[in-house]
């Protein structure tokens, strides 16, 4: 595997952990990764739940959290750390002010466009900007957006297929269609990053995430022109991830009939592990009184099923009789806890295996 580059961060692999919220990917996850030579990344979605003993102002405990989480994963490693923030939050704005001011590594940003995200640079901060797209045309908006209002072209691309976990930028329609697949439009990203580039004087790295499983897929997709990969659901199955044990179990007892594409509450579909608690959603017996946060900015309590930030919460702490664990596709492969440190090493293997068998063609 080849060493990812993010302007002058050098990652030894080129593997990005997906930042999972709520409480999925924190320090402890991130720190690991970043160890291991990857990025290690912190989700900032759900901070001020998982930090309410501070302050019982949702967007004080989350700048409280963000700041405390960067901390401990400082403690723990010198590798790379970076903080992934879903445009849709209400508080994005402060998570990415935050994230600047603590000199997280790399913003990743996603779950809408994040057309402003330069603007809350200043002429000493050393924080890359990487935002997550799901097509070539949305990367050019972006970036004729950044570079002809601020100059800035960004450091790296996440391009994000419909096979990965959480919230997907893809219709119904799309998450199960050939030309949308991440093998479809990494190409289609990478024709476009490479010219933009280009034009800019700039290398933008490509990083394709969603449904990367094996090293032999890190192989393939990175045959196809990424730089590099990111994986969430892989590292849910770790010693290391901040979720609970019953979370991580959930993925473990897993089949893959279980994994199906719901409709959030905010909106968008998205992946996860069919449970109790979304059978109930689906026979219509949750229904919020009042919205307790405010967290994402599309979310309607007049019509949501269900608080999508204490559901998550809740699977976050293991209590998945009220909540249900997002995943991308591969979940149901899912058959032990291991360390992160095994799970880097098995993937190098399976790459180096996969160039072995190609050279002996």
């Amino acid at each position: 595997m080849k060493a990812l580059k993010i302007g002058n961060l050098i990652a030894k692999i080129p593997i990005v952990q997906g930042g999972m919220g709520v409480g999925i990917s924190l320090s402890g996850l991130a720190s690991a990764v970043a160890n291991a030579g990857g990025v290690g990344v912190i989700s900032a979605a759900g901070l001020g739940v998982i930090y309410n003993n501070v302050s019982k102002n949702f967007n004080e405990a989350s700048i409280h959290g963000l700041k405390q989480e960067l901390k401990k994963a400082r403690e723990a490693t010198k590798g790379i750390i970076g903080v992934n923030i879903m445009v849709a939050l209400s508080n994005f704005a402060d998570m990415v002010r935050t994230s600047i001011e603590e000199k997280a590594d790399i913003i990743f940003a996603g779950a809408g466009l994040p057309l402003n995200l330069p603007s809350f640079l200043k002429s000493d901060s050393v924080t890359k900007l990487v935002p997550i797209v799901s097509s070539a045309r949305a990367l050019k908006v972006i970036c004729r957006r950044w570079i002809g209002e601020y100059g800035y072209t960004p450091d790296a691309v996440v391009v994000e297929g419909p096979k990965a976990g959480g919230h997907l930028g893809y219709s119904h329609e799309q998450i199960s269609d050939n030309d949308y697949s991440l093998e479809s439009i990494v190409p289609e990203v990478v024709t476009a990053a490479r010219e933009i580039g280009e034009q800019q004087g700039k290398y933008i790295p490509i990083i394709a995430g969603g449904g990367i499983y094996t090293g032999e897929d890190i192989y393939n997709i990175t045959s196809l022109g990424a730089d590099g990969v990111q994986m969430g659901t892989r590292f849910v199955t770790t010693e290391e991830c901040d979720a609970s044990e019953a979370f991580k179990q959930s993925y473990i007892d897993a089949r893959k009939e279980d994994i199906e594409i719901i409709q959030s509450p905010v909106g968008m579909p998205g992946r996860a592990i069919h449970n109790s608690f979304l059978e109930k959603v689906k026979q219509g017996l949750k229904r919020p009184k009042v919205c307790p946060f405010n967290c994402i900015k599309t979310c309607d309590v007049t019509h949501s099923p269900y608080c999508i930030m204490l559901a998550l919460y809740n699977a976050f702490r293991g209590k998945m009789e009220n909540g249900y664990a997002f995943c991308g596709s591969n979940a149901w492969r899912s058959d032990k806890i291991i360390s992160v440190k095994e799970l880097i090493n098995s993937l190098k293997q399976e790459f180096s295996r996969k160039v072995a068998s190609l050279r002996t063609l």
